[in-house]
Formats: structure tokens, C-alpha cells, sequence
């Protein structure tokens, strides 16, 4: 039997929060708290399939911009999704702008990455623009994060939305029209196995 080809670095983007809250009858706040066991399960498929490295976007800078009550929801539950991360020793790295007042001060620590466990990268206050500012001072500020293989996105959009740009430049793009905090393990399967099915030539 053919040993199916895995990513080794894959990116999530775990979107549609609001809209699922929306269609359930919530407020829009509510839906965040609804991917934290979602958060958990796919990262234990990753662990179990042998995913070496995974990037999740947790919030960005331009989310800050939204009503205090979403940007409280949001950071709280990027908050304990990383404890919880850091709790399962994952090599836990934190990448976002940790001198705005909008960075959970609670995870300063983790912008250096801790841990041995499987390389997990969160994007909590991340900007594209802040990232790639930091080569004016002589390095990306994700530089500790390597080239993405594959990218899944939830909720239906078709675009990055800033997610880490230099990394992605040869990644293949999946995305599920199901919300977030929708999800289910057979996601990620299908995207693996499509995923399996592409040509990875890198431009060669």
C-alpha cells in the first residue's frame, strides 16, 4: 500500500465564527468560544497523524478594529487555546506585535518558542505589514516559522487574508465552506487527501 504524502508545515485559518453564532441565534461574540474544542481536536489529528508544524491565525491587527465585545471574546479565547497548548508542552510559538496594548500580556513568554513537542505557531495581533517591517531591521519577525506546505480555510472565504505571506508562497490552498466552529475531523482529511493529489514542483 502507497504511503499517502503528507504536509509537513500546514496552516489553518479557522474562520466563520461570527456567521455560525449569528445562525444559531447568538451574539456575534459568542462564536469564538465555540472554536476552542474545535482548536483541540484538530490539533490532535495533526499530532496523530504526525504533522510536524502547524500555524493557526488566532486574530490579526485589522480584528482590533471590531467592537470591544468581539475583541474580548476573540482574545480571551486565543488566550486559553494557547495555555492549553503550552500545558501539552507543543514547542509553542507566539507571533503578533507584543508591544500593542491589544497582545495578551499573559503570552509574552511564548514570543520566543518553548517546548519540545510538536512545532505549533499561534498568530495573536498579527500583521502582515509588522511582519514583513521587521526586515529593516534585519530579519522577517516570523522568521521562526517555515514554508507552509498547505493552508485550510473554514467558513468559504477565497483568500489569504494577510496570513503569513512570505511563508506561503508555494503553499497549496483548501478551503471548507462549513464554519469553524463546525468542524469535523473528515475536513482535514479531505484536505489532506486532496492535498495528496497536487503537484508540489515549487516553481522547478
Amino acid at each position: 500500500m502507497v504511503k499517502r504524502k503528507l504536509p509537513r508545515h500546514v496552516g489553518f485559518i479557522p474562520d466563520g465564527n461570527r456567521r455560525w453564532a449569528e445562525e444559531h441565534g447568538m451574539t456575534r461574540e459568542s462564536g469564538y468560544a465555540h472554536g476552542l474544542m474545535p482548536g483541540l481536536r484538530l490539533y490532535e489529528q495533526c499530532e496523530a497523524l504526525g504533522i510536524e508544524e502547524a500555524s493557526i491565525y488566532c486574530f490579526t491587527k485589522d480584528n482590533t478594529k471590531r467592537p470591544s465585545a468581539q475583541k474580548d471574546a476573540f482574545r480571551s479565547a486565543a488566550v486559553k487555546f494557547a495555555e492549553e497548548m503550552a500545558r501539552r508542552e507543543v514547542a509553542l510559538l507566539v507571533v503578533g506585535d507584543e508591544r500593542s496594548a491589544q497582545f495578551p500580556a499573559e503570552l509574552a513568554e511564548f514570543r520566543q518558542r518553548r517546548g519540545r513537542g510538536m512545532k505549533v505557531n499561534l498568530l495573536i495581533n498579527y500583521g502582515w505589514e509588522w511582519d514583513l517591517d521587521g526586515l529593516r531591521n534585519g530579519g522577517l519577525r516570523s522568521s521562526d516559522v517555515s514554508r507552509l506546505d498547505l493552508i485550510v480555510r473554514w467558513g468559504g472565504g477565497r483568500r489569504l487574508s494577510g496570513f503569513l505571506p512570505v511563508q506561503s508562497v508555494y503553499a497549496d490552498f483548501y478551503v471548507c465552506d462549513e464554519y469553524w466552529p463546525d468542524f469535523d475531523p473528515q475536513h482535514f482529511e479531505a484536505a489532506l487527501e486532496w492535498f495528496s493529489k497536487q503537484d508540489q514542483t515549487l516553481g522547478g
